[in-house]
């Protein structure tokens, strides 16, 4: 007697959702971060915070509706990616409390006013930029529609890059013009910019990624584009050295500059783009030694910290120092002296983390953001469409230049650049800019995830012809 035969419907297997798994991971998370901001309170000696449980309260409601949101309009996104950002954000308010802290007591025995916790400001900034994770949910249902705004995303783009330049709303701190201005509102646009632009790089690499990936000639047994094909890799390169020279921004003009070329790389599978874009970095930013006051103090500062750690090099010093403090497993948290280090709470608090934490807790934070990246990355090789793949990419290339320049500053590999830690630093443009990536991220995965209906065709590798905006 034969076996019966199995309908289609029984032999499908079924895509799990992983979503029970993303709300263990949610919870531990939770309880990771309040634990770190309990430690804090008693190894300060100033006891659990005022707003302790309020601010448990806060964020176990943000992450729950984060998770339940996502459950309901994107069920077969990634899983790992929501509570991974949950809990950098939570140790990045821990550490900013710890700073509170110590300013707090240093004004007290100056005898001057106490300065308004930063913190505060971060915990409505998380708030904020969770909630804007769950508008993109809301609002994108499909991250293929993007395409349509190729364009507007390019012009939007340039928009928020040339907004600090602009009379009355620009603004300066520190040297650099990264601000804008209205009444008591201050914001960086170049956050923004860094989504925006990267749709753009995706939309256009998708239509022209042929010709970007025709090969004419080689030099020195590399093979390079045809010169007419290199004019969006020269537009990008005025555009990173326009953003250092006149916004003196060192650290957005290397991310743009990055993400432009490892997209192109990813798009066309030529070596000879990264070969060339190397090529050109180094001779713009040979120029801008030459020519730029503010890029060739910063490189003399890397060079020799030391001779200029009186003024302009006391920054890396201290920070040097405080590593060296941390030794292999830090002081513990609340026990060193981070707020020694100027801007401890935002350029320099994975200079902070070294120091209570040690190389451990360092090389635990960099692990953190490796599986944040290496989401992303999967997601994107998992993506059927090819704007999806370009754009997870790209978001995902964002985080890890992000991070390898801002570790690459503190602890001197490179020169110092004046970028945030994602989720951990304070402020809220990058924390709110981290959020809507990793919406979109998660979008594009659940889109990639989920089971076509049955009988349907499988989505074409090839993109659909999109007419751009």
């Amino acid at each position: 007697m034969s076996a019966p035969t199995a309908s289609p419907s029984t032999t499908q297997a079924v895509q799990p959702t992983r979503r029970n798994q993303e709300l263990g991971l949610l919870i531990f998370a939770w309880f990771v971060g309040s634990a770190a901001l309990a430690i804090v309170g008693i190894g300060t000696g100033d006891g659990l915070p005022d707003r302790f449980w309020l601010t448990l309260g806060v964020t176990a409601g943000a992450g729950l509706v984060a998770h339940a949101v996502v459950r309901s309009l994107a069920p077969y996104a990634e899983p790992i990616m929501l509570p991974t950002a949950f809990l950098l954000n939570l140790l990045g308010l821990a550490m900013i409390y710890r700073l509170d802290i110590a300013a707090s007591q240093r004004a007290i025995e100056n005898g001057s006013p106490e300065p308004t916790p930063e913190s505060l400001g971060q915990l409505t900034w998380t708030i904020l930029g969770i909630g804007l994770l769950c508008v993109i949910l809301l609002i994108v249902r499909d991250h293929r529609k993007l395409q349509r705004y190729t364009y507007i995303s390019l012009l939007l783009g340039a928009l928020l890059l040339l907004m600090p330049l602009f009379p009355v709303i620009g603004h300066t701190v520190n040297g650099a013009t990264l601000w804008i201005k209205i009444g008591p509102f201050t914001y960086q646009p170049g956050e923004l910019a860094k989504i925006v632009l990267t749709i753009f790089m995706a939309g256009y690499l998708v239509t022209h990624r042929d010709s970007l990936a025709n090969v004419r000639r080689k030099v020195l047994g590399v093979s390079l584009p045809r010169l007419r094909d290199t004019g969006p890799l020269l537009a990008a390169w005025v555009l990173s050295l326009a953003i250092m020279t006149f916004e003196k921004d060192l650290g957005t003009s290397v991310i743009f500059f990055g993400l432009f070329i490892a997209m192109v790389y990813v798009a066309t599978q030529r070596f000879g783009w990264v070969v060339l874009g190397a090529g050109m970095f180094l001779v713009g930013a040979t120029l801008l030694y030459l020519v730029v006051d503010h890029v060739r103090v910063r490189v003399e500062i890397w060079l020799d910290p030391f001779q200029y750690a009186n003024d302009a090099g006391f920054q890396i010093v201290q920070s040097l120092y405080g590593l060296a403090n941390g030794g292999m497993f830090g002081t513990g948290l609340g026990q060193g002296y981070p707020q020694l280090v100027p801007f401890a709470s935002s350029d320099f608090i994975l200079a902070a983390f070294g120091e209570e934490l040690g190389l451990t807790g360092i090389m635990a934070l960099l692990l953190l953001y490796g599986i944040l990246v290496q989401r992303g990355l999967r997601t994107a090789i998992s993506c059927r469409d090819v704007f999806g793949r370009l754009l997870a990419s790209g978001l995902a290339v964002v985080f890890a230049l992000q991070v390898f320049v801002v570790a690459g500053g503190v602890t001197k590999l490179i020169p110092m650049t004046g970028l945030t830690t994602p989720f951990l630093s304070a402020g809220g443009s990058a924390l709110v800019a981290n959020w809507i990536m990793i919406g979109l991220l998660l979008r594009i995965s659940d889109i990639t995830r989920k089971p076509s209906p049955e009988g349907a065709a499988e989505p074409s590798a090839s993109p659909q012809r999109v007419t751009p905006s």
